[in-house]
Formats: C-alpha cells, structure tokens, sequence
C-alpha cells in the first residue's frame, strides 16, 4: 500500500514541479494586485488561479493567494524570492512562497476513537489528502491494526496530566525528526501544553465535536442532548493555548430532533467531524488559509 501511495505522491510532484502559490497579507491600497501580476509577469509566470479579500477598502487589510507555473521552476526560485522582496518592501507586506511539489509531511495524534483517523485515511489512500502521512501517535493501542498495515509508523505513547512535559518531549522529538509540517488532531482527548502550541504556532488542526462557540469543552453531545437542541456541529480551528478557542478553518452541522438521544447523537456528530476535519486538512496542504489575528481567509 506504501508503495501506491508513494507512485501517487511521485506522480504528483512531477505533475507539479513547476507550480507555486504566493500567499500575502498587508494594509490595503491602491496598485497591490497590479504590481503582483507584473512581478509575475515580468518572470515568465502563468497565474492559474487567484484570489483576494479586503477587510475594508478604507484601511482595511488585504489577503491574496495566487497560483503559477513558471518553466524550470526549481532552478529560478531564489531569484523569484529574492527579486519579489522589493514589491514586499514597496506594500510593507507579508508574503510567502510555497512550492506544490514539496508536499507537506503530517503526524496524526488520536486517541480511542478511530472514525476521524480512518477518514483520512481513507482519502490518503484514495489519493484525494495529499500529504505524506509520516506517523500516528496515540495514547492508546486502538488504532495500531487501522495504521501499521499501511507501513506507516504507529507510536503508542500514553499520556495524562501527571506526565504530560515528558510525554511532549518524546513526541517533539519524534515531530522533529520526521521533519513534520502539519499535525492533526484526529479526536487525541489530551490538553497541549503552551510550549508544545508555541512550537508548531498554526501548525496544529482539531475537530471539535460542537459547532463552536456552543458546548465548549468535554461531553458535549449529552449536553446538547439535555439543551433539547435542533442542530449539532463539528469545528475545525488551529490550536491555541485557548482552549477551543482558535482560529476556526471549517464548520457544519447536521438536523437532530427529540428522536435523537445522546448516543444517537453523537453518532450523527461522528460524521459530521469526519467531513469537516478533512475540509479543512485539505484547505491547509492547498495553502489556502491566512491566519489573521484570531480568524482565517479561506480561500
């Protein structure tokens, strides 16, 4: 199975190897998005696909993600970066290249529950998640027979608040090593410590089981079962040191009724998050989100 995986990610970087995406964020003016296109124009780029948000033409602040191709891309790069940091300079913007072929590698953290681990893989499998999905590690052994058999390492390292800085330290050290870019959190029920956030600032994804801000915390199915509510949700957001309260990438829901009970549910929500975290997974390997202050552009 590696190996397919492997073909699928090869094909795609070659498919891709001259493509890239220019990710930018500044104060809003006058002249950004033609002095952007000339740039590229000006280094032989094609732009397949952009897209730009104001939050005020006024003295707001300004989003773009474009996306090119330029001919041998890889032997010109550092001449595209450094010859861009004049338009940077001339915007006072903040901008960022990123390369299609370098596909992101992803650590997957889950505990008991399995259903959002086995939807990506599922999609990884299916070639539509394409990252390279370089460990699983969880703080039980249940998802070791869903994992292992697609020769992907599977780290089982138990976790609770009594020994929750070493366990960090073996995990950091484990993240580093694999040189990982993106970590998901696939329902891990443990709380991260402000220096695990700090070292992978918006780099870390979770599924909520609650349209958010509604039922923060834990139990939040038997709580929404008990408030008689029509509609249950799921969020996706970046991890910060406030609890549930990150950026948020994606949300959904999904019609209940006074049929429903606890269990039902939460059976219903197990879906839902399924959805949503792959959403918003997908959304992150495409370089499509800008995080601003405590929101995102998803573009």
């Amino acid at each position: 199975m590696k190996s397919y995986i492997a073909e699928k990610i090869d094909a795609f970087k070659n498919v891709n190897k001259n493509r890239a995406r220019l990710l930018i964020n500044c104060a809003d003016q006058p002249g950004i998005v033609s002095a952007v296109s000339k740039f590229l124009h000006e280094h032989d780029a094609n732009i397949i696909e952009s897209n730009q948000y104001t939050t005020d033409p006024h003295g707001g602040e300004f989003f773009m993600r474009i996306e090119f191709e330029v001919e041998e891309l890889k032997a010109n790069v550092e001449k595209l970066e450094a010859d861009f940091e004049e338009v940077k300079r001339s915007f006072s913007m903040e901008a960022t290249f990123k390369y299609v072929d370098e596909v992101k590698k992803m650590a997957i953290f889950v505990s008991k529950e399995p259903h959002c681990l086995l939807e990506l893989l599922w999609e990884w499998q299916s070639g539509d998640l394409m990252a390279d999905i370089s460990l699983v590690i969880s703080n039980h052994e249940t998802s070791r027979a869903f994992v292992e058999p697609l020769g992907i390492p599977y780290y089982y390292i138990p976790a609770n608040k009594d020994i929750r800085n070493q366990v960090e330290e073996e995990q950091i050290r484990l993240l580093q090593e694999h040189e990982i870019d993106v970590i998901v959190l696939a329902r891990y029920m443990q709380i991260l410590t402000p220096n695990f956030v700090e070292t992978f600032k918006n780099k870390i994804i979770n599924i909520h089981h609650s349209f958010l801000p509604a039922f923060i915390g834990a139990k939040p199915y038997e709580r929404a079962y008990h408030r008689g509510v029509k509609l249950i949700g799921a969020t996706s957001h970046y991890v910060t040191n406030d609890l549930d309260e990150g950026p948020i990438i994606e949300q959904d829901i999904s019609r209940v009724d006074h049929r429903d009970n606890a269990a039902a549910m939460k059976k219903i929500g197990q879906s839902v998050e399924r959805s949503v975290l792959a959403r918003a997974i997908k959304w992150h390997l495409d370089d499509r989100i800008i995080v601003y202050g405590n929101k995102t552009i998803v573009f």
